[in-house]
């Protein structure tokens, strides 16, 4: 008889933004006369960039003629792609990236989750606590944990982030293999100094682990002393593994484009102790499972990379973080603690009371969806976390609405 893998049957009962949708479901359904606003999943609001826009256009106007038509492209991404990539998201910023290093795909997510396939199921795993599910879930359908026991998998070592920490975790004191992070953070926002990178640099080195490092909302990093790149951190080419996305920083969530970073150098062992290159595993991997970015897509992401490409690009990010800016300032008004807003587009706040609780009464008194902590695992019960990702009409209506909802 066919036998399902029974990792699956580990998982809570469904994804946490499938919650969501089905509780804000049944409140439109039974109250269709009260719009809800949505400030919770981030998916962005706004119009692709013009540029994008224009060379979206372009590349599909090449279709259409037998002279320039593409069919299937390199899988790993087209060389114009990746060598912009390279040029002004690595050299630009004093860090050793080659164009044949870059893997361009359908989404930072996807690569989050399909990544761990090359690693064998027995390592070690350092995840953070709060997080983005899908560290954690695509390991529990791997095999590589134990059951759910009071909110956390067996076989993980949490990294908790809490007040007490500013939210950024502590290496650990035992040794592990595979480690995220992800900086500005998902969901708290919270950055990361060139000095912390650095001391995790130096524990993946003296373990022989690797970091993945989940860089998705660097374009919303204004502090000129945070790294916006793991690689900017001497070393860290030989012990870790960036994952980007043109979701959040261009509008792409529906146009889907990102890439992952494997440098050369990066090794991994089998059984016997041999090393051998990550790059190629992943190569092998990607090339096996995917057939690569549609060509207009691939022509639109390369566009954010010209000069009025960037600054479409850091206008639009600036208008998410013009966004924060308020709801972070609305928050502290009404006596929360929060971090967020400022380097990051998301805004986490301490609530002080159970976090679905809170969810429920925004969503039924003010209107207002946002994203419940205790989703991103335990360190996140007692907090909820605001997107900015809204119009400014909606935000500035949605923070009314809450200030009226919590007198």
């Amino acid at each position: 008889m066919i036998r399902i893998n029974e990792n699956f049957t580990k998982l809570k009962a469904s994804y946490l933004f499938s919650d969501i949708a089905k509780r804000v479901s049944a409140y439109t359904q039974a109250n269709p006369d009260k719009p809800v606003i949505r400030l919770g999943i981030g998916d962005v609001t706004e119009p692709l960039p013009q540029v994008c826009l224009d060379a979206l256009h372009a590349g599909t106007d090449e279709l259409s003629k037998r002279a320039t038509f593409k069919g299937y492209g390199p899988e790993q991404g087209y060389a114009f792609l990746r060598e912009a990539i390279a040029q002004h998201d690595y050299a630009a910023r004093g860090a050793k990236i080659e164009a044949d290093e870059i893997f361009v795909s359908d989404g930072s997510k996807c690569d989050c989750g399909n990544i761990q396939e090359i690693f064998s199921t027995d390592v070690r795993l350092a995840i953070p606590d709060p997080v983005y599910p899908v560290y954690v879930d695509t390991n529990v359908m791997a095999g590589r944990t134990g059951t759910n026991i009071d909110g956390r998998y067996q076989g993980i070592t949490y990294l908790d982030s809490t007040p007490a920490n500013g939210y950024v975790p502590a290496i650990p004191g035992v040794a592990t293999d595979l480690i995220y992070l992800c900086f500005p953070n998902n969901p708290t926002g919270a950055v990361a100094t060139k000095a912390q990178l650095t001391a995790w640099v130096a524990y993946a080195k003296a373990n022989k682990a690797i970091i993945l490092f989940d860089s998705a909302y660097e374009a919303y990093i204004r502090n000129p002393e945070i790294p916006h790149s793991i690689y900017e951190i001497e070393g860290a080419r030989d012990v870790a593994i960036e994952f980007r996305s043109f979701s959040k920083t261009a509008g792409f969530t529906g146009t889907r484009c990102a890439y992952t970073v494997v440098p050369k150098s990066l090794m991994a062992y089998d059984a016997a102790g041999n090393a051998h290159a990550v790059h190629a595993l992943w190569n092998r991997r990607h090339t096996t499972k995917f057939n690569g970015v549609s060509y207009p897509v691939q022509k639109a992401a390369a566009a954010i990379y010209t000069d009025e490409g960037k600054k479409q690009v850091h206008a639009m990010t600036d208008f998410y973080l013009a966004n924060a800016a308020l709801i972070r300032t609305a928050v502290n008004k009404l006596g929360f603690s929060c971090i967020g807003g400022d380097n990051a587009p998301y805004i986490w706040v301490n609530a002080g009371r159970d976090s679905w609780e809170f969810f429920d009464l925004l969503l039924n008194k003010a209107q207002v969806v946002c994203t419940p902590g205790a989703g991103f695992g335990k360190c996140g019960e007692g907090h909820i976390r605001i997107s900015a990702f809204n119009s400014r009409e909606n935000v500035e209506k949605a923070l009314d609405r809450i200030a009226a909802a919590l007198k």
